[in-house]
């Protein structure tokens, strides 16, 4: 059993995570500002694994208050979440994602490094890849980002790597996401962003609520099978997973590992199999591509399978029937 704090841990992955460490019988903090989720999902989170996880509402570049947090409840690892994440606002507001993203991942270096904390896991992105081609492995180089988000993704890598080389004793796992998607059985916790939601998913769904008039795919001429782009959806629960393996391995040094199904399906199957399995209209509308959108992202999840011993187990059709559930 390890004393884990978990940063954004309110969020839509950090939620998700919470309930597999405790369900794995370990300890759990979460320190989250709110700035990308809401102060109910502790209550669900509470409920979800029958009893109180300490949360402690601060901003992770706060390193006085952070410490505390380190220093009266023992933390033996790091899970770090918290982050800015929309593309579009990177590009409009790109010293706020680097002050954000790259000085809350400093602190908690220098908190692991005072407090000799020798595990952290690093919530990263499939957006370090840049455009190369899929499918996409760890051994790629990392490529020129076309958006700050993206481009502190990539600093943050680095910034853990280097802090790897000064001490011998630890252990950092770098896990880069695809396109996390679905939500809890039990339907109490789910991706809500706030405001207007960026990805598809969440957008989807609130079509399907009524929200939103009508769900834009963007892009119908990609050379793919239907035309629509392709991505690697993988179930949130299955990607909670892959952050509880990735603690529990006895690793130094740095390792990084896709987090992914290792299989593409496009957009438009994506939205028919949602219309299909939950049985509601979804109206929807083809309108142009966005700048800097790819045809086809998918994982080579191999290294995952082989070294943390952790696969994609949960279907499309388990993604959609989830998320809807959650939304309902």
């Amino acid at each position: 059993m390890m004393k884990i704090l978990v940063t954004g841990g309110l969020g839509y992955i950090g939620s998700h995570t919470v309930v597999e460490l405790v369900k794995s019988n370990h300890e759990v903090v979460i320190v989250d500002n709110l700035v990308n989720s809401k102060i109910d999902v502790l209550a669900k989170l509470n409920e979800v694994v029958g009893k109180e996880i300490p949360f402690y509402r601060i901003d992770v570049r706060n390193i006085d208050k952070l410490r505390h947090i380190f220093i009266d409840h023992k933390i033996t690892g790091v899970i770090h979440f918290a982050g800015l994440k929309a593309v579009g606002e990177s590009v409009e507001q790109p010293l706020k994602y680097y002050d954000n993203n790259i000085m809350s991942t400093i602190s908690l270096c220098k908190l692991c490094k005072e407090y000799d904390v020798s595990k952290i896991v690093f919530s990263s992105s499939a957006t370090v890849y840049g455009n190369q081609e899929s499918p996409l492995s760890e051994q790629m180089e990392l490529q020129l980002r076309e958006n700050p988000y993206g481009e502190t993704k990539a600093m943050c890598e680095r910034i853990l790597s280097d802090f790897v080389e000064s001490s011998s004793n630890l252990s950092v796992v770098i896990l880069r996401y695809f396109n996390p998607v679905g939500a809890h059985k039990s339907g109490l916790i789910g991706e809500d962003p706030n405001g207007i939601p960026n990805n598809l998913m969440p957008y989807l769904v609130k079509v399907a609520k009524g929200e939103f008039p009508i769900l834009s795919i963007f892009g119908s001429d990609y050379d793919t099978v239907d035309g629509t782009g392709v991505r690697d959806y993988i179930h949130v629960v299955d990607l909670a997973r892959g952050h509880v393996k990735s603690l529990e391995q006895d690793y130094t040094g740095v390792h990084i590992f896709n987090l992914g199904t290792g299989k593409g399906t496009s957009v438009l199957e994506l939205v028919r199999t949602f219309i299909q399995i939950n049985g509601i209209n979804v109206p929807y509308k083809f309108t142009d591509r966005r700048s800097g959108d790819v045809a086809i992202c998918y994982a080579d999840a191999s290294k995952a399978k082989e070294m943390l011993k952790w696969e994609a187990e949960k279907s499309i059709e388990d993604m959609v029937r989830d998320s809807w559930n959650f939304v309902k």
